[in-house]
């Protein structure tokens, strides 16, 4: 059996913005999918029943979804902690009223501290009123994470870094852009989009049904919960294959990350992201080589999980 600990819960790709990088290239004109709130309530029930902990909800940009509130509430009558992840460009007072409850907290992505590069990556003007939610967030006392996403090149990241902790942020993540929705650049979307983290404990789900890895993994679907209960493809010959070949590819990948510190001046991003349970698509935190010269030593991983 298949041990799953966090889980994905993508309710709706609907968004307000319409984000370059988006992994699941949601925007405006996005749906709810096939999913409805009924189904939603027996998969969260199944996740329970399987002994998973933590539950994000995600799109899109989930607040969207009408039946956000009532999914919050249905997982933390299951005893799991909720997490979600917003592009806090509105949020409604009766949601607010939501995120306050014990066990839910709120992650979102941030990009700069310059409006106009913000909006030139959201592709809509989200900076002013992002911003505004994350300090009402924190007056709250809401726990909120954020990830800062590098996106363009010779962006504002470092400068949003220290903005947030000015905000109150104390959790922040930094991450590169993933080739995968809207993010796919010179390439298809493979194993080295992904952080190292998603052979075991952790599933997804999308507005149709369908269940990957992560949420990053969408060219993998394992099985589908609107056809096949939860357990069984979980536990599906298929799912395992998939799993098995994410392991392979994982320990190669670690056994270069090892060969690579001996080389100081080795390929960028050698070691393993450390991509935690509660990662997101800004998935926090990632590992950067630090330091100056040509060659920038390596030593750069700082995990940021509670």
């Amino acid at each position: 059996m298949s041990q799953i600990d966090f889980a994905w819960l993508e309710i709706t790709g609907k968004c307000q913005l319409a984000c370059e990088h988006c992994y699941a290239a949601s925007g405006p004109d996005g749906t709810h999918g096939r999913m409805d709130s009924e189904d939603w309530r027996s998969v969260i029930t199944q996740l329970a029943d399987r002994g998973v902990t933590t539950v994000q909800f995600i799109g899109g940009e989930p607040t969207l979804h009408p039946g956000l509130p009532a999914l919050i509430t249905h997982a933390l009558s299951h005893g799991l902690r909720v997490e979600v992840f917003s592009n806090l460009v509105h949020v409604a007072e009766a949601m607010w009223e939501v995120l306050e409850r014990p066990g839910v907290s709120l992650a979102t992505s941030y990009y700069s501290d310059d409006s106009a590069e913000h909006a030139a990556i959201t592709r809509r003007p989200s900076y002013t009123r992002t911003r505004a939610n994350i300090a009402e967030a924190v007056r709250r006392g809401i726990p909120i994470r954020a990830g800062v996403v590098e996106v363009l090149d010779g962006q504002r990241a470092d400068a949003a870094r220290r903005q947030l902790i000015d905000l109150g942020v104390r959790s922040i993540g930094t991450d590169r852009l993933r080739q995968v929705g809207r993010g796919v650049r010179n390439q298809r979307p493979d194993t080295s989009q992904l952080c190292g983290r998603c052979a075991s404990g952790v599933i997804a789900i999308s507005p149709d049904g369908a269940v990957w890895p992560c949420v990053f993994s969408r060219w993998l679907p394992v099985g589908n919960v609107l056809e096949t209960a939860l357990a069984d493809v979980l536990d599906s010959p298929a799912a395992e294959e998939i799993r098995s070949g994410l392991r392979l590819e994982f320990e190669r990948r670690a056994i270069a990350a090892e060969a690579a510190k001996k080389d100081p001046c080795g390929p960028k991003n050698p070691c393993d992201p450390q991509c935690g349970p509660a990662c997101g698509p800004a998935c926090q935190p990632s590992c950067w080589p630090t330091g100056t010269g040509p060659c920038r030593p390596k030593g750069g991983c700082q995990p940021n999980y509670d």
